[in-house]
């Protein structure tokens, strides 16, 4: 699976500086029943903001990943948004282009 495989179809996502969004993610694209997913966000030169940019933690329900409150971001920044999960003893990751506006 290369790269562009793993792009969630709505990339990029706008996010407003001021706005506080939990973004969801089907998995059966990729495999059903996850666990144990991890959402990571990293700036534009690969450094995990995570811990700057979100609030609380990801959950599942079903095939349905909703990854924590993204909160925080910069105006006119971009980020990438990953969402790594465990399917049948696989590890995958999808990922979003995330962009802050305004």
């Amino acid at each position: 699976m290369n790269d562009e495989n793993r792009r969630i179809t709505e990339s990029p996502l706008y996010q407003g500086e001021d706005e506080r969004i939990a973004y969801t993610l089907t998995t059966t694209p990729w495999a059903s029943d996850p666990t144990s997913p991890v959402v990571t966000v990293k700036d534009s030169g690969g450094t995990d903001v995570t811990a700057d940019v979100t609030s609380g933690s990801a959950s599942v329900t079903g095939d349905v990943i909703t990854t924590p409150i993204i909160c925080d971001l910069t105006a006119a920044a971009q980020y990438r948004l990953e969402i790594k999960f465990t399917s049948a003893d696989n590890v995958l990751e999808a990922w979003a282009d995330l962009r802050g506006e305004a």
